[in-house]
């Protein structure tokens, strides 16, 4: 590669200067980068999937991205539009002679990006893209035989035998830094997202991400406190790596360090690389099962019911705090993730496909690829499932994990007068203690029943 005038680099999930391959090789190559991020419209203002939550902290990590960029004698150029006529006009206009950019793996981003490339190869201009964003690339972790892992272990295994590159700090300067006609600046943010959620769990920016790695050695006691709501024992790290505040390596060696190799977040970020390949390899996912046979299941149509669920009104109190907690701050604890799913899923038999796209439309951290993997992993649709006849029992759930209710009564208060016991064995008839609580919505035990019926007649 030879040396390039003016390169446009497009950020998009990689908010960093450090450690960034694609903004690394275009520095490295080009005499100027242009630094930019495109609002699409497409995901922006027509995008049914779209969360107000996510916006907030991607817009966050923008504004602290452009302050790193000045540091640098740089900006963060923003536009408006279709990408590839963004980047087609911007050949035009600025005599930009390369385009850099990092990988994305979803459908609507692999479509873009070859979008983009085709106004590149019209144009004579240069079109590169690299792998960043993943410990490992989908092409990189596959059977003997080439086929695609449906199994977490084995793929997990595999993966680990490809060496983690160490990151790569970012010392380079040469930004472009004049004005451009198309740049909206930062009154793009208000018009985008006029209002912010003043309560929501995570902010965005790369120095609150760095803030939770040089403290990563609390988590040495992650497998005992993970699954406890009411303690803060989980990272909080998954909507930082979603917008690329942080690379993954720089994960992965921050907890290697700290903590080991085989600590169990090492393990959780090749669960990300896990449900990205299986999404990329098999696209169709996003919209059916996994598992073909799996279509044919009978889901009841009740809007009435999912909307009892999404409000946090059900009458079970574990699965209400989690709702709660999601609406109010567009974060929920993992575990009680797994277990609003599986009541929404196997208790009231409603399709999974719902609940994914109210979690999309509502979570800070919302990935596509991984959001679809862990609800086909509740639901049993999906690869390496829970089995049908496996469901979660929210009564012995909220026993275990939450045996005092302190994460029940804080998102729960009607319950906030009766003891621990009276919760875990909640009927409806709270009488004067809790007087505006409902009784559960279904019998857990007869719908479990029900649902291992409908796996069993396929």
């Amino acid at each position: 590669m030879g040396a390039l005038k003016k390169t446009l680099f497009i950020f998009r999930r990689d908010l960093r200067l450090h450690d960034n391959t694609g903004l690394l090789e275009a520095l490295k190559n080009s005499e100027e980068v242009i630094p930019c991020f495109i609002f699409d419209p497409r995901q922006l203002k027509n995008n049914p999937y779209r969360s107000d939550n996510a916006l907030q902290f991607m817009l966050e990590s923008l504004d602290d991205l452009d302050r790193q960029l000045q540091q640098k004698d740089g900006r963060l150029y923003r536009f408006q539009g279709k990408a590839p006529e963004v980047v087609r006009d911007l050949i035009a206009q600025e005599a930009v002679d390369a385009v850099f950019m990092n990988h994305d793996y979803t459908p609507f981003s692999i479509h873009r990006d070859l979008s983009i490339q085709d106004e590149c190869r019209k144009k004579n201009v240069l079109f590169k893209d690299f792998a960043d964003c993943l410990l490992n690339e989908p092409y990189e972790v596959l059977r003997e035989d080439g086929g695609v892992y449906s199994v977490y272990t084995p793929f997990k295994n595999k993966s680990r035998e490809n060496e983690v590159r160490h990151p790569q700090a970012n010392q380079r300067r040469n930004f472009y830094a004049r004005p451009i006609p198309m740049d909206e600046g930062e009154k793009i943010h208000q018009e985008i997202l006029a209002k912010s959620n003043e309560r929501i769990a995570q902010h965005g920016g790369r120095q609150n991400g760095l803030k939770i790695l040089k403290g990563v050695d609390r988590y040495k006691n992650y497998d005992d406190e993970r699954d406890i709501p009411s303690v803060d024992g989980t990272t909080n790290l998954s909507a930082h790596l979603k917008f690329g505040t942080l690379s993954p390596r720089e994960v992965y060696y921050a907890v290697n360090d700290a903590l080991g190799r085989n600590h169990t977040l090492i393990n959780q970020l090749y669960w990300r690389d896990f449900f990205t390949h299986v999404g990329y390899h098999h696209p169709e996912v996003l919209g059916s099962a996994f598992h073909e046979k799996y279509n044919k299941i009978k889901w009841r149509d009740s809007k009435e019911d999912f909307e009892t669920w999404c409000a946090g009104r059900t009458g079970f109190p574990i699965v209400d705090a989690g709702m709660r907690e999601l609406n109010a701050t567009g974060f929920m604890h993992n575990r009680v993730r797994m277990i609003t799913a599986s009541l929404l899923v196997k208790d009231l038999q409603i399709d999974w496909r719902w609940g994914e796209k109210y979690f999309a439309q509502q979570l800070i951290d919302y990935d596509p690829l991984v959001n679809n993997g862990n609800w086909q992993w509740v639901a049993s649709t999906g690869c390496d499932v829970q089995p049908y006849f496996r469901v979660f029992n929210p009564w012995r759930q909220q026993e275990r994990f939450d045996p005092d209710c302190r994460y029940i009564k804080h998102w729960v208060p009607e319950l906030k007068e009766l003891s621990p016991q009276e919760i875990h064995a909640w009927d409806g008839s709270g009488g004067l203690f809790a007087p505006d609580y409902p009784a559960p919505m279904v019998d857990h035990k007869e719908e479990t029943k029900k649902i291992k019926e409908m796996f069993k007649a396929l």
